[in-house]
């Protein structure tokens, strides 16, 4: 995307940085890291990546100022995972976009999706910062838009999670969190705030109170940084301390509700240049001749779980009636491949991650490259210069 980074990039490329690069991500971490990190970050034009995160903005300020939408996705929250207290609006969004061609064959950002629920806030600035630091790479590049820098970045963060609360007061909460692929980021996370992460089924209830053992002694949770996905817990019929609708005395950082209002069940709302054209199943009767031009996703998944690229007649038959509401049916998005590597053009999917306090406001910029049919890391297994990656760009 910007030639000149690239070219020189892939010119001082050897597999010894590599395993370099990867060896120091070990080590910041404080873990071995069991998804695939790229060979390379991704270099963009400044430009692009403000219109993306200009869209994402636009797009989540459209839900959260629509009363009417906020009481239909109300509406879809199942009751047992309905919480009290929700949050004048999540303090955690991530918008996703594709990059594609249009009539004129120029590129341009599309909507792949969006979510109102945390992701790798403190994983995402070590992996940046790592690329640069075992490429010695021009320390000018960037890596958080937003205009911070990577401390003005963490206080924001630590506000978002702590919001002046003592660090010990304040927990990640996730299931299995050791067995995560996402643990480092739980590391980083830690080490930004000073807090702990807790597993969700270990935390004790008291009264509408929520404890946790810290150094050995019980303590207090006043604020959870919630990173538990509702679909996990139902899949693996985790039986819990407490439950999401009990009326606790915990403030909610990541506010559980937030999952369900900004979704895949938000998409058929949005109106939006970058928005493909989405129905809710159950709305898309007669269904699109040019099926195979389409997909079809289950509301509340992750990574993946449940997407049909280009949906036959007789997969879209077999969802029963009464699910039909559950998934929504997506115009196929063809990413341009624009990233140059030694094995070919490779497509990127770019996540603008934002935080909301006080204002909305965008920060790091998750990457992730593929050659496969779908873009996560586990689509893309066997091959190289693909996986997690970051977004840089000059400041310029």
């Amino acid at each position: 995307m910007v030639p000149a980074l690239r070219r020189s990039f892939n010119a001082n490329f050897t597999p010894e940085k590599y395993c370099a690069f990867l060896e120091s991500m070990d080590r910041e971490c404080g873990t071995h890291i069991k998804f695939r990190n790229s060979e390379t970050p991704c270099f963009y034009p400044k430009s692009l990546l403000e219109r993306m995160a200009g869209y994402g903005s636009e797009l989540v300020h459209q839900l959260v100022g629509n009363r009417e939408y906020l009481a239909a996705s109300s509406r879809s929250i199942p009751p047992e995972f309905n919480a009290p207290r929700e949050t004048a609006h999540p303090e955690f969004v991530q918008v996703d976009f594709g990059l594609v061609k249009n009539a004129a064959g120029e590129l341009e950002p599309k909507l792949v999706e969006i979510q109102g629920f945390p992701s790798l806030y403190g994983y995402q600035a070590v992996l940046a910062q790592q690329y640069i630091r075992a490429y010695h790479l021009d320390e000018r590049l960037k890596f958080i838009l937003g205009g911070f820098d990577l401390g003005s970045y963490t206080k924001l963060l630590r506000r978002a999670i702590l919001a002046g609360h003592d660090p010990e007061n304040v927990v990640l909460m996730e299931i299995d969190p050791e067995e995560q692929k996402t643990l480092p980021d739980f590391l980083a996370t830690e080490r930004l705030c000073g807090i702990k992460t807790v597993d969700a089924a270990e935390v004790v209830k008291e009264g509408n109170q929520l404890f946790y053992l810290r150094n050995g002694h019980k303590s207090l949770i006043r604020r959870i940084y919630n990173r538990v996905i509702i679909d996990e817990l139902v899949r693996k019929s985790k039986r819990l301390p407490f439950s999401f609708k009990d009326d606790l005395d915990v403030e909610w950082t990541g506010h559980p509700n937030w999952f369900f209002h900004i979704s895949k069940f938000s998409i058929p709302y949005l109106r939006h240049s970058c928005v493909p054209k989405t129905w809710f199943l159950h709305q898309a009767e007669p269904f699109p001749r040019d099926l195979e031009n389409y997909v079809l996703k289950p509301l509340y998944s992750f990574a993946g779980v449940g997407v049909i690229i280009g949906p036959t007649r007789e997969e879209l038959a077999e969802i029963p009636e009464g699910k039909r509401s559950e998934y929504i049916l997506q115009e196929r998005l063809e990413f341009e491949p624009v990233i140059v590597t030694p094995h070919g053009l490779t497509k990127a999917e770019i996540r603008i991650m934002y935080l909301w306090v006080d204002t909305l406001r965008a920060g790091p910029i998750l990457v992730r490259m593929g050659r496969g049919r779908m873009m996560g890391v586990d689509y893309n297994r066997d091959m190289e210069w693909v996986g997690s990656s970051a977004g840089l760009f000059l400041d310029q």
